[in-house]
Parts: C-alpha cells; structure tokens; sequence
C-alpha cells in the first residue's frame, strides 16, 4: 500500500497525540496496555536456545568480553583490533551475554561489529530488544526501520523472519512488549499496512495488544486513501473485541474518514456516542463534523453544532471557523462571514492568508470592491502576507467591477513584492481588459503570458475571442481559434458561444447557424446561452417566427429556457408590433409555471405607452400585482412617461409618490416629462420643484425646459437665476452636444 501524504489538518492531528519517539526516558514507557485480553488463553513466548560455543569459542568470547570490560574507556577499535582476525559472527550473540547489562557496551560493540559485516537478524533482534529495555526508543526505532528501509527488501519473507526472531528472543533479551509497538509503527510509517495488521493479529495470540497512539497511527495511515478508510474503520470496529480501549484521538480519526466517504449521518452519529463509550468528545470532534455539514452546505447543522460546542465549554478552533467562513462565503452570506473573522480574532485565534483570502473572494463574487480592499489592506497591515492566489483573487474581483486601472497596478506590484503570475492571474486581467473592451492590452498580455513560458488554456482564449466578437472582428477571433487547436487546446461551449455571439452581432446568422451545428457535431451541445443569443438575433432581425421556431427546438431537446431567453422572444414581438403574440407568451409562460419578472412586462408596457394605449397599460400593471410580479424602477418610469403624454398627470403623479416610497428613482427623461406635463396643465410649482430635484440629481435638463424657467424666472424679475440657468443651458445643452 502506497504511502499518501496527509493534509494539513491531519498532519497536526498525527502530532496532537502522545508520539513515543518524540520525548525520552521513563516517561517513554509509560504506555497503557488494555488488561481486558483473556492471557489465560495466550500462548505463551518460546525459549530462547541459542546455538552452543565449543570449548576454544568459549575461552575466546570470554578473553574477547573481559578485555572489553576492563578497558571500557578506551576506543573499542583499538582495543579489538587483536581480535578482528579470529572474530566470527556467532561470537557477537555470545559476547552480548556477558555484557548485556551494560547498555552502551552493547551499543559500541554492536556498531563497531556491523561495521565490518551485517549483523544477522537475530543479533538485531536482541539489539532492539536491549535498547527497548534500556528505554532508548529511539535507538530501537532506528535500527528497526533502517531494516526496513533496505533497497530490494523482499518484504514477504523479511516480515516473517523478522517477526519470528524477534518473538524468539523476546523472552530472555527484554521481555517489554513495547519492543512490538516499536516494530508495529515502522511498519505503519514505512506503508507496511497490510504487514502491521498481520502482526497486530498475530501478537493478539500472545496476549499482547499495542498502544492506543500506536493503534492511532495505524488508523491514521489506512484514512490516507479510500479503500484505507474502509478498512480504517473495519479495524476500529473489530480490536475492542480483543481489548483496544480506543480514546478521542482515535474517534476523531474515524469521524474524519466517515466524513470524507460522504458517510456524514453516520459521523454524527458516532459523535453523540462517544460519551456512552467512555470518550468526550474535543474541538477537533466538532469540527471533523463542522466541516463535513460544511461541505454539504447544511448551515442549519453547522449553527446548532457550534452551539453544542459552546455549550460543553469548548472554544471552536482556527479549524472550525475557516470551515463557518468558507460555507458562508460559499453560499453568498460574505457579511456573516466577515462577523465570524472577527469573532475569530476576538477570541485571539489569528487567521491566515487562507481566511483572507477566501473572504477577498466571496466579497469579489457579491461585487462589494470596497469590501475586497478593506480586507487586503488589513492583511498587510497585520503583516499577513498576500500570496498568488489573494492577488489574482483581487485583480478578478476589480475585473469584474470594471476596475481594469486598478487591477493592472496590483498586478505590477505582485512582480514587486515577488510573485510570479500564472496562467490563472493573467486570464483574469486579460478577461477585465476584453470586457472593458480595451483589445490591445488583452493580446499584448497574452503575447507576454506565452514570452514568459505559460501556456493560455482554454479560459484565457475563450476571453479573448470573446473581447473580439464584441467588437465586430470576428475574424481575428478566428485565427485564435486556430491558434488555440495547434496548441491542442479544445474550444469549449463558451468559446463556441462567444464566437456565435460574434457572428450575430455582425449580422452573420447564417455562419452562426452553421457553428452551433458543427458544435453540435464536436460534441459539445448547444445550451442555453447558445439558443439565447440566435433568439435575439432573429427577433432584432425582425424574423419573429424562425425565433419562435427556435424556442421549440431548445425545448424539444430539453433544453430549459432562462426567464433571459424568454424576455428575448417578448421583446422581439414588442419590437415587431405582435403584442397580442406577446400576451398570448406570458399567459404561457404562466400555464408552464415560468414566472415573468418586470422586464417581461416591461417590454409590453412600454409599446403600449408609446402607442398612448393607457388602459391597456393600467390593465396590465394591475395584472402584473395580481400574479406576483412587483414593478422594478424601469416599469415605474415608463409608466409615468405614458401617463405624462396623455395628459393624466394625476396618474403619473401618484406613481411617482409610489416610486419614492418603494425607493426608487426617477429617469432624465421621466422628469423630463412629468416637468412638461405640470407646466402644461399650469401646475408651476410641482414643476419647479421637480426641475431643482433634477438639477440636484446632476441630471441634465432638456433644451426646452431650461428655456420654459429662464422664460418664467425673467418675468419674475430673478436677474441672477435667469443668468445662472442660461449659463448651465448653453454648457450642458449646446456646448456638451459640440
């Protein structure tokens, strides 16, 4: 079983238990062993029998031991060079006879032996043996997993040797059980998983059980891979039947792996045992589960286990409150998200560049730049160091704002703080500039994206090609195209899109037609943004049916239309005068349990106004109430504009009470004309009053009302009003139109 590397998280959980190797001396063997085992039945250690010297051996390992015994204090190469000649292998077992007690003799003698040949494994065996009884673990792990680290090691026969010798000279080299969980965790640390579950098994016979933080490490190697969290959990449930006392640690292990199977009910089942099982349940419980109904976006579980965990007087951890952050940016609630950052920091756990980050991103999905700002500058005011992903997160966040200049000047500044961009930072200012429509610094970027060794992908030209169609150059974004299929690059269904869109746009719906088809061919299907865009151009071409036609065939091949697509269709049939077509689509729309928004109606009020039909639009605004659909600022200002030119001011000036009210604005052209409309029916005041709001709004006046109040504040004899009103006439009026 190959060895995977664990996360972060479980890189800290590892550590967070008692590690044997990790500190030395008596404390070290201070391993609680289960008593639960039934050693009655155990079978019991062999005799150790080594093979017998003759009598010359005898004399010769007796001289070799008491020469190192009475000249300890000098160097063993020295004084065991007379003895090199005659030694033989089966000598050193018997020499450790005679110094056994006298650990760092053993030691000595040991290296300086294997120095001249490898020692046998039963000599290593007593080797470990002694260094296990004389407390030094770490000794006895190395020389251990130095075994197992051999190049070539055939580990089939090696773990079955190995096991023997050491249960061989268990009973008269030491006789301390820990010797196997030494053995046991270099077995798991080397990936010997299958080996270690063998042994496990087989020392059971002997009436040994391993430690709980060796049992752990086990359960924590076995989580690193889906068929090892199976069986991690496998083991979890079978060695208490014979005696594992599993602690917290270990059942924070199996929550993490029933988590990441998915099995999330079962997890938090596990959790709300612990306690009959004899394990209170810590911090990094709750958060395994935290995290999992995270993942799940199941806020209402997160909520309620933090309380939980407040209530059993646990804090939640930097763990915990990434994983609230994450699901809050995650879900669109960024503010919330921000309260449980600070929260964090009230409580002194200090987040990383990661939390930042993850904020930076959810504020630039909502749109609040300013928030994005906020944040970043915050990182560096408290030192926390803003990484690639934190830059590109800002530079497509100010992209999408349309705040291209300041994007670039991050950007710039990466390079001098040391980071090099890559393909992901550039594609997102590529795509801010294609947006903005500023071509010549996208491509410029691309040819320094590919100078500097990165390659575009898919996303990057799909941005550029799309930057082109916008502009009419349909062809330029052709020959990218070709560009990207010699790289091996495969266009995608939005890089179909944005050329299709292209194409319509320069009124070439034919070729347009023909690439969807070839796209259909390609294998990657036409959606909705595709059907959408050939919509439009039909209907802005005046071919209402072939658009109808369309909309039958999206939804022949069950493709769902958006609430876009069908605001397409109904402004086509606006457009084209076919308004009882455009009645008969939102009473289907309906009957298919598609609700309209404003904008549908819109389309219809608006010709309706223009053609002075004001029962019709009252009809219909009355009927936009009745079925759920409230009047967005738009259907406001279109229907005070029909109101104004046919003269029912009494009407447009109750909507626009309403309008205020609702908080919404008036349009230029609508106090154009309600202004109109009262100075008409004689009504000075309100249209006085309505004239200084729109000064006040900075919206620009049309010629004819500054000329109605230069006219009126003249014969009123207002000398200094009539030269103001003149001078901002002729400035926005005449000299902004030159």
């Amino acid at each position: 079983m190959k060895r995977a590397a664990f996360s972060s998280y479980f890189h800290c959980l590892r550590y967070s238990y008692h590690n044997p190797f990790m500190g030395f001396g008596p404390k070290c063997l201070n391993v609680k062993f289960s008593s639960s085992l039934d050693s009655s039945n155990a079978r019991p250690f062999p005799d150790y029998s080594p093979k017998k010297p003759s009598v010359k051996d005898t004399d010769f390992v007796h001289h070799l031991s008491t020469t190192i015994k009475q000249r300890r204090s000098e160097p063993l190469r020295r004084i065991l060079k007379p003895f090199e000649a005659k030694f033989k292998p089966d000598y050193f077992i018997w020499v450790l006879m005679n110094i056994k007690d006298d650990y760092k003799l053993v030691l000595d003698f040991f290296n300086w032996t294997r120095l001249r040949r490898d020692p046998s494994l039963e000599a290593l065996c007593i080797v470990v043996h002694i260094a296990v009884a004389s407390k030094d673990l770490r000794t006895a792990h190395r020389l251990v997993f130095e075994f197992w680290g051999k190049p070539h090691l055939d580990v089939g026969n090696s773990f079955a040797q190995f096991t023997e010798r050491l249960i061989y000279t268990y009973k008269d080299w030491g006789a301390h059980p820990f010797v196997f969980d030494v053995f046991f965790q270099v077995l798991v640390e080397a990936g010997l998983l299958l080996e270690a579950g063998k042994l496990f098994d087989k020392l059971v016979n002997y009436g040994v059980l391993f430690s709980v933080d060796s049992c752990n490490l086990f359960l924590a190697r076995l989580s690193n891979s889906f068929d090892g969290k199976n069986m991690a959990i496998k083991v979890f449930r079978e060695y208490p039947e014979v005696g594992v006392c599993w602690n917290t640690m270990s059942y924070n292990i199996i929550l993490h792996s029933l988590c990441q199977l998915g099995r999330l009910k079962e997890a938090h089942n596990l959790l709300i045992q612990m306690e009959f099982r004899g394990s209170f349940p810590d911090v990094v419980s709750y958060s395994v589960i935290i995290n999992g109904y995270c993942q799940v976006e199941q806020i209402g579980k997160v909520l309620k286990l933090l309380e939980e965990l407040q209530v059993k007087g646990c804090k939640p951890n930097e763990y915990t409150y990434n994983s609230v952050i994450s699901l809050l940016c995650k879900t669109g609630r960024v503010v919330e998200a921000e309260q449980v950052l600070r929260e964090m920091i009230n409580q002194r756990i200090f987040p990383d560049n990661v939390v930042y980050t993850t904020l930076i991103s959810g504020f630039g999905k909502s749109g609040n730049v300013s928030a994005k700002y906020k944040l970043f500058d915050e990182m560096r005011h408290k030192k926390i160091v803003p990484d690639c992903v934190t830059y590109t997160s800002m530079i497509n966040g100010l992209c999408e704002a349309g705040k291209v200049v300041e994007a670039r000047k991050l950007f710039c500044e990466m390079f001098g703080k040391g980071f090099e961009p890559d393909e992901v930072t550039y594609t997102a200012l590529i795509d801010g500039y294609c947006k903005a429509g500023e071509m010549k610094e996208a491509l410029s970027l691309h040819n320094q994206m590919v100078e500097k060794g990165l390659t575009p992908n898919v996303v990057t030209y799909t941005a550029l090609v799309d930057g082109l169609c916008k502009r009419g150059e349909v062809d330029i974004a052709n020959e990218l195209l070709l560009e990207m299929s010699e790289k091996g690059l495969q266009p995608n269904v939005c890089t179909y899109n944005a050329l299709i869109n292209g194409l319509c746009k320069v009124g070439n719906i034919e070729q347009a037609i023909k690439l969807m088809e070839e796209m259909d061919l390609a294998g990657f299907y036409p959606d909705t943004f595709t059907y959408t865009t050939l919509i439009d151009a039909y209907c802005k071409m005046g071919e209402m049916a072939k658009a109808h036609e369309l909309l039958w065939v999206m939804l022949g091949k069950r493709i769902q239309p958006t609430i876009v697509t069908f605001n397409v269709l109904m402004n086509g049939f606006c457009m084209s005068g076919m308004l009882e077509d455009s009645e008969r689509l939102i009473k289907w729309m309906f009957e298919k349990g598609i609700m309209p928004n404003a904008t549908t109606f819109n389309f219809l009020l608006k010709q309706y106004c223009i053609r002075s039909n004001m029962r019709a639009t009252t009809q219909i605004y009355k009927r936009m109430y009745a079925q759920g659909v409230m009047p967005d600022n738009n259907t406001y200002n279109i229907l005070i504009k029909g109101h104004c030119k046919a003269r029912n001011m009494k009407e447009a000036w109750f909507l626009h009470k309403e309008m205020v009210e609702k908080g919404f604005s008036l349009t230029a052209a609508s106090y154009n004309a309600l202004i109109k409309g009262f100075y008409k029916r004689k009504k000075f005041v309100e249209a006085k009053k309505l004239f200084e709001e729109m000064r006040t709004q900075g919206f620009v006046a049309e010629k004819e009302i500054y000329d109605i109040f230069v006219d009126v504040n003249y014969e009123e004899g207002n000398w200094e009003n009539t030269l103001e009103l003149c001078d901002e006439a002729i400035e926005k009026c005449l000299v902004k139109k030159t």
